[in-house]
């Protein structure tokens, strides 16, 4: 019976994103200055858990608040199969307020392609908490692609080139999402896993920090550690994610 676990494991398609590196983005939702505070707990938490596997983060893009938090941010995580262990976390993380993750893989510029045509390029000075300008070149770029109305805005490099090639890779990755997305509303229910990357407007995990519990709803989890699974420990939750998954998918074999 192991053995033929194992082999149906083996079966289960293999996701062709796994060994990718990854694209993180929070936004903070409603909530104000409560919301944008969890948005900056979940950015640390991911790097916290990217520094315990040994992989990289690498910060692409910010909007901060004065009050230490993110309304908005973009990260990369680098490492061997990092879209394979956090591919789960899409959807609403909900403590008060809500915060949304979007998590995307890295796109290599043959697997979607860009028509430097359909990119409107602005360039403007980038600017810190309560608009103070922070430089004296305009350094910060906002990307628009116009078919879509995909908008990015880069300002953490001084470099205008590197805020442009960092914006261009998180543009490049939503258009991605968006395509697969497309794909995938044409794959038979039968073949999907009910845990799956999550649906964005689904709420999937709650925080709770007086009781101190961090509950996922897919797969009816409840850990109470939320000390240390703010501080990165998320494997425990991650392997049973994978575990359902797998056992959905090894299901329809």
């Amino acid at each position: 019976e192991e053995y033929e676990n194992e082999l149906k494991i083996l079966l289960v398609p293999k996701d062709p994103n796994d060994e990718k590196n990854v694209i993180i983005e929070v936004r903070g939702g409603a909530g104000g200055d409560e919301a944008a505070l969890f948005a900056g707990d979940l950015f640390r938490m991911y790097s916290r858990y990217a520094e315990r596997r040994g992989w990289k983060t690498s910060l692409m893009s910010s909007n901060e608040t004065g009050v230490g938090g993110y309304k908005e941010v973009s990260f990369m995580i680098k490492g061997k199969g990092a879209y394979s262990r956090l591919k789960y976390e899409s959807g609403v993380h909900r403590v008060q307020r809500i915060p949304t993750t979007a998590v995307l893989p890295e796109v290599e510029d043959v697997e979607i392609e860009v028509n430097p045509e359909d990119v409107r390029v602005d360039v403007f000075r980038s600017s810190g908490n309560g608009g103070q300008s922070v430089n004296t070149t305009d350094s910060a770029v906002r990307l628009t692609h116009i078919p879509t109305g995909e908008v990015v805005s880069c300002q953490d490099e001084k470099s205008q080139l590197k805020n442009k090639e960092k914006a261009m890779k998180i543009l490049k990755a939503r258009l991605y999402d968006k395509a697969l997305a497309e794909q995938q509303k044409g794959i038979a229910a039968e073949r999907k896993s009910q845990v799956g990357t999550g649906d964005r407007s689904e709420r999937i995990r709650t925080y709770n920090f007086p009781q101190g519990r961090v509950s996922d709803h897919r797969i009816n989890l409840t850990l109470y550690k939320l000390d240390s699974f703010i501080d990165g420990d998320l494997d425990e939750m991650i392997d049973a994610l994978i575990t359902v998954d797998q056992t959905e998918k090894m299901s329809s074999i």
